[in-house]
């Protein structure tokens, strides 16, 4: 946790720009009953039922000194697609020395991927372009992605989409707008407020240690 913190509190640097990954599972569902015409002044009216068309993975990063965001939509979620999207960070960050991506410790989140879908010598240098950190466990709300998460499923993702052609239009153009907008993440919880708050786990730690 505060290897994290520590790097949520460095100045930008574009040589080693920072970035925090996760993916999402998005859920299709498509209307049995169409809904009825929406009138001014009221809500949107659907019917109860629905017709489940599957999933997608919405798989996205975001620089929070900056307010780039790169994402991508994918049928599936496995090393496969982390690659890829892996290759599209560094199409992004060309000029980078290192990327530093923040992660959880999903088994797909590590260059073993890269080795599964590319050949040696791609792979390692792929590697090589980034510099891997991973939240603890049960520790999601420490990645700010999750903050950027919240606002696309308040802003899209709250509703019924059938498809992941339509699924992908709208949230990529959402996703677009916001990185243009340059909106950023004032990150506010320090490793000096983690120590008074946590207080507690760090005297266990010291006491396991003793």
């Amino acid at each position: 946790m505060e290897r994290v913190l520590w790097l949520y509190s460095l100045p930008y640097n574009e040589d080693y720009p920072l970035l925090c990954f996760d993916e999402r599972p998005c859920v299709l569902l498509g209307e049995v009953v169409q809904p009825l015409p929406c009138k001014q002044g009221q809500v949107r009216k659907e019917h109860c039922t629905y017709e489940r068309n599957g999933t997608c993975a919405l798989l996205a990063a975001i620089e929070p000194l900056t307010g780039t965001r790169v994402a991508q939509v994918s049928a599936y979620r496995t090393k496969k697609e982390y690659t890829e999207f892996c290759l599209k960070l560094v199409a992004a960050y060309p000029k980078a020395k290192k990327i530093r991506l923040v992660q959880d410790n999903l088994n797909t989140h590590n260059s073993s991927s890269f080795y599964e879908h590319l050949p040696a010598n791609e792979a390692f240098a792929l590697a090589q372009r980034f510099e891997f950190h991973y939240t603890p466990k049960s520790a999601s709300w420490l990645n700010m992605i999750e903050i950027e998460f919240s606002a696309l499923a308040r802003q899209c993702l709250n509703r019924r989409i059938p498809d992941i052609i339509t699924l992908e239009k709208e949230v990529l153009s959402l996703i677009s707008q916001r990185s243009k907008k340059k909106i950023k993440i004032n990150w506010q919880f320090s490793i000096q407020k983690a120590r008074c708050k946590m207080k507690k786990h760090y005297q266990n730690i010291s006491k396991n240690e003793s």
